[in-house]
């Protein structure tokens, strides 16, 4: 986690996603590892027999995924935040694959090309909070209900992000408070099913 924070003093850009994603690892993935650590898995499926001599699934690829995703969403939100301090967290490769440049991004323009690559980038977000669904679950049954609650929370600033027409550089996304309310129920449902 520090040599992610390291990064920050030295960096203010990001030429492949490759190189981002090691970013969002060590800044987030690593509180996923921690996370799960001081949470713990379920190890109630071991108490038969047969499965005894097995260690119980410790979903560590998850967890790691949610950081990243949680990362990746503070991303996207604060575009515009970023670019006022001259720092660009979107790959530049990704940057170039949609024709926008680092001055349309300073100068904060919401075009066709723009709203294209948001999706892009929304659509790799969701990818990696898809994969940390999975690993649920296997927490300790205490943990799950927090852990939903906050994913789909988490996740829902996204979805303003599309609400706001991809406009990260003068609005805002964020998750109203009656909607993470409304979370509730649906995280504690999933909880105890999935």
């Amino acid at each position: 986690m520090i040599a992610g924070q390291r990064m920050d003093l030295y960096r203010s850009r990001y030429h492949k996603f490759e190189e981002l994603n090691l970013y969002c690892y060590r800044v987030a993935g690593t509180v996923g590892l921690m996370s799960t650590a001081v949470m713990g898995v379920d190890s109630s499926n071991n108490t038969s027999a047969w499965n005894l001599a097995q260690q119980p699934y410790i979903p560590t690829e998850e967890a790691i995924a949610l950081g990243i995703a949680n990362q990746l969403t503070n991303i996207l939100r604060d575009v515009g935040e970023d670019a006022r301090r001259g720092r660009v967290y979107i790959p530049l490769e990704d940057l170039a694959k949609f024709n926008y440049t680092e001055q349309d991004l300073f100068k904060g323009v919401v075009d066709a090309r723009w709203q294209q690559l948001m999706q892009f980038q929304i659509q790799r977000t969701r990818q990696f909070y898809t994969m940390a669904e999975k690993g649920i679950s296997y927490l300790s049954p205490d943990a799950r209900w927090p852990v939903w609650a906050a994913l789909m929370s988490y996740s829902q600033i996204l979805e303003g992000i599309e609400r706001n027409q991809y406009d990260v550089f003068s609005q805002r996304a964020y998750v109203p408070s009656v909607r993470k309310l409304q979370n509730l129920p649906v995280a504690w449902l999933r909880s105890q099913v999935l």
